[in-house]
């Protein structure tokens, strides 16, 4: 098995991101050490044409018909095109093929619905585009679809949410096959931010579209957002709302679709792990600074959140921006 051969299919209106982060950032390790790199090939059923949603067109290197193993990794890209590949039962079958041949398989946004088709996700965990999650969940009742994290791992099969989180999870790659300092240097060749755990968030919720279009509830949740070390309970915010606290419940639900109790650990949870991310603040000031009431109430509810504690985030965080 050659560890270090990458195979990424493409298909008419694939995501131009979907490969490009992919490529791109795993071929930054050969001009950060010219002794390392991968050996990359965009395949495309009969070696055609990419032509990406965008418009542009790459030009594939090989048929994916002649695409033989062993393979280190292989990648289906994700794309509007998505539907019409899942559905190709030559393109599926040889995916299929592909990865039996393969150390890992990975899938990048909607490109998780070729695995699926492939029977690569069947019993496993998995995500996409949180657009798409609903409507992969309908079509493969067999996969457990979580439309939350930017990337899964179960087993060899990951798959990510796509467009920037393909670069997330180039660079996991990179670090699990030359190591954590290598990762960083791709990570700041890239000028990334930061490079974010599998298990982040795909959307943060205050940079999710406004969906409250109600007045009183966008004055409740931006007193929310400027004021997280205050009192927040659903009383308090009744009271600032001027309305009983079972009518405000009944207002969230309807517009946001959670509880404001809900609303609001959801917010200091967001803003706490921002917070451990960015700052070297104690994890006690990060705690008060949210809101929670220790740093112990602030570890019970990132573990709900994340999955992990939060000096955990804040260590995987540091390894890998």
């Amino acid at each position: 098995m050659d560890p270090h051969r990458v195979v990424v299919v493409g298909y008419d209106d694939a995501e131009l991101l979907d490969i490009a982060c992919v490529t791109t950032t795993l071929d930054a390790v050969r001009h950060i050490d010219p002794a390392l790199r991968y050996d990359l090939v965009l395949a495309s059923p009969g070696g055609a044409p990419v032509a990406c949603t965008s418009g542009l067109v790459l030009n594939a290197q090989a048929a994916l018909e002649r695409v033989k193993g062993p393979i280190g990794t292989l990648v289906v890209s994700g794309g509007l095109g998505h539907t019409a590949a899942a559905r190709d039962e030559r393109l599926v079958g040889h995916v299929r093929r592909l990865a039996r041949e393969s150390e890992r398989v990975a899938s990048m946004c909607t490109g998780a619905s070729v695995l699926a088709a492939a029977g690569l996700l069947d019993g496993r965990r998995a995500t996409t585009h949180w657009r798409f999650a609903d409507e992969l969940a309908a079509a493969y009742p067999g996969v457990e679809v979580d439309p939350r994290p930017i990337w899964i791992r179960d087993g060899n099969v990951y798959t990510a949410a796509g467009v920037t989180s393909a670069l997330d999870l180039a660079l996991s790659f990179i670090e699990a096959d030359f190591g954590s300092d290598m990762a960083r240097w791709v990570s700041r060749a890239m000028v990334t931010y930061l490079h974010r755990p599998g298990n982040q968030a795909q959307m943060s919720m205050f940079t999710a579209a406004p969906a409250a279009d109600h007045d009183m509830v966008r004055k409740v949740t931006d007193h929310i957002a400027g004021r997280l070390d205050a009192d927040l309970s659903t009383e308090a915010l009744a009271r600032l709302a001027r309305v009983s606290p079972r009518h405000l419940t009944r207002l969230f639900r309807a517009h946001l679709r959670q509880t404001p109790g809900r609303y609001v650990r959801k917010a200091r949870v967001t803003s706490a792990a921002q917070l451990l991310a960015t700052t070297d603040l104690p994890v006690a000031r990060v705690a008060a600074r949210c809101g929670f009431a220790s740093a112990e109430s602030l570890r019970q509810a990132f573990a709900k959140e994340y999955g992990l504690a939060p000096s955990q985030y804040r260590t995987v965080a540091a390894t890998a921006g």
